[in-house]
């Protein structure tokens, strides 16, 4: 599978709030970070992952644009939480030989 299908399916597992789903897709030593959260290691980011989901009722990832090379991506995303409220964001997301993920970093627009 390309990396951008692999991302593609990350964004649409999120979207789902499916968090085994994450947990299959994440190394174990995954890092995340974005303009609020940071946590290392699988259960602190998923964790994180369920707090995020338990905070909002609905969450859509949206792709506008997904770049690739060697293990990053790079994904201009329009992220729609509870139906209304837009953010523009842009993850870097890196994976590793086994095509896992093992870093994201969430930078947010304005």
């Amino acid at each position: 599978m390309s990396l951008i299908n692999s991302s593609k399916e990350y964004f649409e597992t999120f979207s789902n709030k499916d968090i085994d789903g994450l947990s299959d897709m994440f190394s174990d030593d995954v890092f995340l970070r974005d303009w609020e959260i940071e946590a290392s290691g699988k259960d602190n980011v998923l964790e994180a992952n369920k707090n995020i989901f338990s905070s909002v009722e609905t969450i859509n990832i949206n792709p506008i644009h997904i770049y690739s090379d060697k293990n990053t991506v790079i994904a201009e995303l329009d992220i729609v939480v509870n139906s209304e409220t837009s953010l523009l964001v842009t993850d870097i997301i890196d994976f590793d030989d086994e095509g896992k993920i093992k870093n994201i970093r969430a930078y947010k627009g304005n």
